[in-house]
C-alpha cells in the first residue's frame, strides 16, 4: 500500500507547504498527462472495494469511484499529480466525472482542482472551503484557485446509481471546514486530514483548526459510521497504509487527548512552551514520525500550548 520514495515525497510536500506558507506553487490550467511520471512522483493505484479505490502521488490521498453508473473523486492532490490522476482515470472510464469533492481546502488536497475542473459536472466542499482557499492563495502567494461550485453546511448526499455518496461536518478540527465522505454502499470512508496515520499531524489554527474540536469530530465520525467500513487517511507515515479501520480514528484522538494532557502537566509545572516542545517523544505514542518542522512534535507541543492558553 505504501512506497517508501512515494511517502518521502508526500511528506516532503507536506512540511513545505501544508499550511499553504509555501513559495508560489505552478500554474493549474488544464493540460494533457504527460506520457510517463516525472521522476519525483509515484503514481500508485489500489482498488479497495464496491469500485472505491485510492490514489497516491504527491499530497492528500485521492479517493475515486468508478462504475457502470458514475465517477467520483475526493481531493484532487496537485496539479501534476492531478494530471497523472487524471490519465489513469481515463484507462478505467471515459464517463465524465459526476462530482469532485474536496475534504477541506488545503492546496494538497485542492491543487488539482484546475485540473479535474473540465472533466467534472460539479464540485463539492464545505461552505467554509471557499474562502479558506481564497486566504490561504493571498497570503502564500498562489495562483488562481477553482472553488466548489455546490456547498453545504451540515451534511449532504447525492444517488449516484448502485452507489450513494454522502458527507458531513462535524466542527472544526484539522481546520474549520473538515468534511468526512462516505460511499455508503462500498462502505469506503474518507477522512481526509482528519487522520495522519502515526505521522505527527498539521493543526492549521489560522484557519480555524481546535485540538479539542479534532477530538470531538473523530468521536462523533466513528460513533457515526461505526466499525465497518474502510478508513482512508489523508496522509500517513512511511511504511503505514492511507487505509485503516475504526480503531485507527480512536488511535488518532487518543493522540491528540495525549499531547493536550502532557501540554497542560507542563504548564501546569511551570515549564516553559520551549521545554514542553523539547520532549522526544509523546508517551505512549513512540510509533509516530515527523517531516521537518511543520510535521513535527514540537510544532503539535507548541500549538496544544497555545490553545490550552487561550491564544
Amino acid at each position: 500500500m505504501s512506497l517508501t520514495r512515494r511517502d518521502l515525497v508526500v511528506q516532503g510536500a507536506l512540511a513545505t507547504g501544508a499550511l499553504l506558507t509555501a513559495s508560489r506553487l505552478f500554474a493549474q490550467p488544464p493540460a494533457p498527462a504527460p506520457a510517463a511520471a516525472p521522476p519525483e512522483l509515484v503514481p500508485l493505484w489500489e482498488e479497495l472495494r464496491g469500485g472505491v479505490g485510492t490514489f497516491t502521488a504527491s499530497g492528500g490521498t485521492i479517493g475515486w469511484l468508478v462504475t457502470p453508473d458514475a465517477t467520483v473523486v475526493v481531493d484532487t492532490q496537485m496539479p501534476d499529480p492531478a494530471r497523472l490522476f487524471l490519465a489513469g482515470l481515463r484507462e478505467r472510464t471515459a464517463r465524465k466525472i459526476d462530482l469532485v469533492i474536496n475534504t477541506h481546502h488545503h492546496w494538497d488536497h485542492t491543487g488539482g482542482n484546475g485540473v479535474l475542473r473540465p472533466e467534472a459536472i460539479s464540485i463539492v466542499a464545505h461552505a467554509n472551503v471557499p474562502a479558506l482557499q481564497r486566504r490561504a492563495a493571498e497570503k502564500g502567494d498562489l495562483p488562481p484557485q477553482t472553488y466548489a461550485d455546490t456547498t453545504f453546511t451540515d451534511a449532504w448526499r447525492r444517488d449516484l446509481g448502485a452507489e450513494a455518496v454522502s458527507a458531513r461536518y462535524f466542527g472544526p478540527a484539522h481546520t474549520g471546514g473538515d468534511i468526512v465522505v462516505h460511499f455508503e454502499k462500498a462502505d469506503v470512508v474518507h477522512m481526509g486530514d482528519l487522520v495522519f496515520n502515526r505521522l505527527y499531524p498539521v493543526i492549521d489554527r489560522p484557519a480555524g483548526a481546535s485540538i479539542r474540536g479534532w477530538i470531538e469530530v473523530l468521536e462523533k465520525a466513528a460513533a457515526h459510521h461505526g466499525t465497518s467500513p474502510r478508513y482512508l487517511f489523508g496522509h500517513a507515515r512511511p511504511g503505514q497504509p492511507v487505509a485503516g479501520t475504526h480503531a485507527d480514528l480512536l488511535y488518532q484522538r487518543d493522540y491528540f487527548t495525549a499531547l493536550l494532557d502532557y501540554a497542560r502537566k507542563g504548564l501546569a509545572a511551570g515549564r516553559s512552551v520551549e521545554e514542553i516542545a523539547a520532549a522526544e517523544a509523546l508517551p505512549g505514542f513512540p510509533d509516530h514520525a515527523g517531516r521537518g518542522a511543520m510535521l513535527s512534535l514540537a510544532a503539535n507541543l507548541r500549538l496544544a500550548c497555545e490553545e490550552l492558553a487561550g491564544g
